[in-house]
């Protein structure tokens, strides 16, 4: 009579978990990150106004830039800030504060308090002071008090 071999039961078992797992994980992690990250640069415009250029290649948004003229910026901002990875919020950026971010599945989504005005950046869309504007690569927005101004 032979023996039950109690290891070659819980091993092969444990064994399809691992390789399901991994590949699990993998195809996970992949569709978390194949459109990228948000990439932001803090600068200035020609004219000094502190300035937001907004790329996300895979969604073809590059170069949108977004002024916010009459602020002044007390130095030469020139940050470049990459929202990739998940960060506790709210934390500082350049002009401001990220107050939310949900980078679950890249790009997600990123919301900035910058002088007072609120710039949600959304794959749908982006959003300044809850007012929707399609994205446009190589768009020039305008923010000034009230005032939204878009220039192709």
């Amino acid at each position: 009579m032979k023996s039950d071999n109690l290891l070659r039961h819980l091993w092969i078992p444990f064994g399809i978990a691992i390789i399901v797992y991994i590949i699990a994980y993998t195809w996970i992690e992949h569709r978390r990150e194949r459109k990228g990250p948000w990439v932001v640069h803090f600068t200035n415009s020609a004219a000094g106004a502190p300035a937001l250029v907004v790329t996300e290649t895979n969604l073809g948004i590059a170069n949108l830039q977004i002024t916010f003229s009459g602020e002044t910026n007390a130095s030469e901002t020139n940050a470049l800030m990459v929202f990739a990875q998940p960060k506790e919020w709210p934390y500082d950026v350049p002009f401001g504060k990220c107050v939310f971010m949900d980078t679950t599945f890249l790009p997600g989504t990123i919301v900035f308090d910058l002088f007072g005005h609120e710039v949600q950046l959304i794959p749908r869309v982006l959003t300044i002071d809850k007012k929707e504007i399609p994205w446009r690569s190589g768009e020039m927005i305008g923010v000034k008090g009230t005032n939204i101004d878009v220039r192709p």
